[in-house]
């Protein structure tokens, strides 16, 4: 009798857990196909943009001509999405003088000052089910 009772218990704690969620992610404005896409999914700011903290971060790569990044079974909560169009893929964001030379994106395509924008201006709630972010490329050189 007591598991029973014990089963009942915890029957509406499994049943009431947040559904996890599918993200999509369309890349837009490319300039060329060629080389990758370094991606970061960040769940906070201390993780954007670059995942350098990567304990809840996701980082993917793939290759530019597929600008699609399809994501299941995230758990519920804010992300913001920073990428770059390595296009000579040798792992990092090139610059002159400070200025990139390669593509670059944000979640929600904020406004691009003087370096990347703040968490809270790529950042996006994402609920249980299914969401679509389209990341527009920006080329400065």
């Amino acid at each position: 009798m007591r598991r029973a009772g014990a089963a009942l218990v915890a029957l509406p704690l499994l049943t009431s857990a947040a559904p996890l969620a599918t993200l999509e992610l369309d890349f837009t404005s490319l300039r060329s196909t060629r080389g990758l896409l370094q991606i970061c999914i960040a769940p906070a700011a201390s993780e954007f943009p670059d995942c350098r903290d990567g304990r809840g971060a996701i980082k993917r790569t793939i290759p530019a001509s597929d600008a699609k990044l399809r994501l299941t079974a995230l758990a519920p909560g804010d992300y913001a999405v920073a990428v770059i169009h390595d296009a000579n893929g040798n792992g990092k964001l090139d610059t002159f003088m400070g200025i990139p030379r390669e593509g670059f994106g944000f979640s929600r395509n904020p406004v691009i000052g003087f370096g990347p924008p703040r968490f809270s201006a790529a950042r996006f709630p994402l609920e249980g089910g299914s969401d679509r972010q389209e990341v527009k490329l920006r080329y400065l050189l």
